[in-house]
């Protein structure tokens, strides 16, 4: 079952001729939509399916700082002040607060990484720090269980996200951006060596760039342009409690749980223990890519071969501009959740927090996340299209950052001081032999 996301409506006619197209209606792209618009640049965004149809409605909520891989904090620095003033900027509600993220550690080990972290940290002058076991509990009322300590930042928060993107792209609409759903691009028309136009299915849109946040779907765009991203999905599995009262304010995870306390008083409940990856062919094309994050997180993924394998194996990977793309044969992504991994969360989290126990299960689903293989995202030109721009492969980090990189994106677009240096997200980091490896301290 897929979460119920507020609901946007698509424009009519589709524009001859914009500035900027842009793929993709998830956080990324409707915030690269707003930050757009308001320089006052012509842009249209284009959603196959529906505003925030896939990873961007399915997520956990977190906006967090905390543990993020040392290239990711200046920009999520950066998100994270635009969260905090994002229900202004957009006129309504995105669900942001501001309401802490606790990580707890059951052991020595992890305690050593939460501090190893913390050294990395500093320099950004951050608020987090390492809490004791009494100190955890003070603000966890109900917490039981073997912590020994834990790694706390106040400033950290938390959105809705069936609120957050839809409620940002009719801002981005208010302030002149198209909107249109179930509009598939299928591809780009390029004049002198560089992007002219955006082909969708309802007709082709002259333009000076695109940005393409398609997610899970980026590599396959891709592919069919010749340009290679070493792009793969991975499942995860979340749930959501009807209201329960009493529990932690606090966003929090440890062992095998993470938890959220939604808007509506239930909580969004996952692991941050086990991934699952259902095998299908790119896991073999792109394997030597992926070899040091299997080797650094093998205990946490669970393979299985299933029907995706059948399904993307007959998926073409070429096709004419003419022709029907595979982004209009499968609208949204709704994978079936993991009852495995989320029974887990079920069990973990009530007996770290007994309260749980009387939990009652409102809704499970399942979405894809956008992985590469340093857990870093692509915010990048493609260096052989001039005019192509790609903001995909957020590895389960794209929520929260989700403000910062449209920022990012647009400003590179525009040719504007960027927020943050844009060097650690460059495409090209996957074959100029800088190596990219998953940093072993970050989530």
């Amino acid at each position: 079952m897929a979460p119920r996301v507020d609901p946007v409506r698509s424009d009519e006619a589709l524009p001859a001729r914009v500035d900027v197209v842009i793929i993709g209606g998830g956080i990324i792209g409707t915030s690269a939509a707003l930050f757009l618009a308001q320089k006052g640049v012509s842009t249209l965004l284009c959603e196959k399916g529906h505003i925030a149809g896939e990873q961007s409605s399915r997520n956990w909520g977190w906006c967090r700082k905390m543990g993020r891989d040392p290239r990711e904090l200046p920009l999520i620095i950066e998100s994270l002040r635009l969260w905090q003033g994002m229900n202004a900027m957009v006129e309504a509600e995105t669900g942001f607060r501001q309401c802490g993220i606790m990580y707890l550690a059951e052991n020595a080990g992890e305690l050593e990484g939460f501090e190893a972290w913390l050294e990395h940290a500093r320099q950004y002058q951050l608020d987090s720090r390492i809490l004791t076991q009494g100190e955890a509990a003070e603000l966890m009322p109900g917490l039981t269980g073997p912590w020994i300590g834990a790694l706390y930042t106040a400033s950290d928060g938390k959105a809705e996200p069936q609120m957050a993107a839809p409620s940002i792209a009719e801002a981005a609409r208010h302030h002149g951006a198209a909107i249109l759903t179930r509009c598939a691009v299928r591809g780009v028309e390029t004049a002198g060596g560089r992007v002219a136009a955006a082909v969708t299915e309802r007709g082709r849109v002259a333009c000076n760039a695109v940005v393409l946040a398609g997610g899970a779907w980026s590599r396959l765009f891709c592919g069919n342009l010749g340009i290679e991203l070493p792009q793969l999905k991975v499942r995860a599995s979340v749930m959501r409690t009807e209201p329960l009262q009493g529990g932690p304010e606090i966003s929090a995870s440890g062992g095998l749980f993470g938890f959220r306390k939604r808007m509506d008083g239930g909580y969004t409940v996952a692991t941050l223990g086990v991934r699952t990856i259902d095998l299908v062919p790119d896991h073999f094309r792109l394997l030597f890519d992926y070899l040091p994050a299997v080797r650094l997180h093998w205990k946490k993924l669970r393979f299985r071969v299933g029907g995706r394998w059948l399904e993307e194996w007959q998926m073409p990977r070429r096709w004419a501009l003419d022709t029907t793309s595979p982004f209009e044969a499968v609208r949204v992504l709704d994978p079936e959740p993991d009852s495995y991994v989320i029974d887990r969360a079920k069990t973990a989290v009530a007996q770290a927090f007994p309260l749980f126990r009387n939990m009652m299960e409102a809704e499970r689903w399942a979405g894809m996340i956008d992985v590469m293989p340093d857990a870093i995202p692509v915010i990048s030109p493609a260096e052989s299209l001039p005019g192509l721009y790609i903001a995909t492969g957020f590895s389960g980090h794209g929520f929260g950052i989700g403000p910062g990189a449209g920022k990012l994106v647009a400003d590179m677009v525009t040719g504007d001081p960027t927020l943050v240096d844009p060097t650690p997200f460059r495409l090209s980091r996957f074959t100029d032999g800088s190596n990219p490896r998953p940093h072993p301290l970050a989530s």
